[in-house]
């Protein structure tokens, strides 16, 4: 599967957000190596800290379906900004402790423009299990 259909998928995914308070909805869809599309979106909650963000999504609903650590291979990230839209720290924080340094992490904008960046990209100090 290419960045365009997996952005595609995060893209028609996050139709299916739960964002009444911020009006900001947001798709992922993560691949897996046996090529398992998992998709996520947000999930608000009156107390925003119950939030859940659409990338934690599809990470916690692949390890609810029994896929593991090391088996993700990709991550396309969509919403309706002019800037491309990153992971917010947290769910950065969770694709380091799942997803190789180097796995493709691809963002989008409104305009559809596609930024292609690996996780290290995203977070070059990652803390992981190397530093307990």
């Amino acid at each position: 599967m290419n960045k365009e259909q997996l952005m595609g998928m995060a893209r028609k995914t996050l139709e299916n957000a739960y964002a009444p308070y911020s009006k900001f909805p947001v798709g992922a869809a993560l691949l897996l190596k046996d090529g398992t599309v998992v998709n996520g979106v947000n999930v608000e909650n009156v107390s925003f800290g119950a939030t859940n963000c659409a990338e934690r999504t599809a990470i916690f609903t692949a390890i609810a379906n029994g896929y593991k650590k090391g088996d993700f291979q990709a991550i396309a990230v969509a919403g309706d900004t002019e800037d491309f839209l990153p992971p917010c720290s947290i769910c950065r924080q969770v694709l380091a402790e799942f997803c190789m340094p180097d796995m493709p992490v691809y963002l989008t904008n409104e305009k559809k423009d596609i930024l292609e960046l690996t996780l290290k990209d995203l977070l070059p100090y990652a803390f992981t299990e190397l530093d307990m």
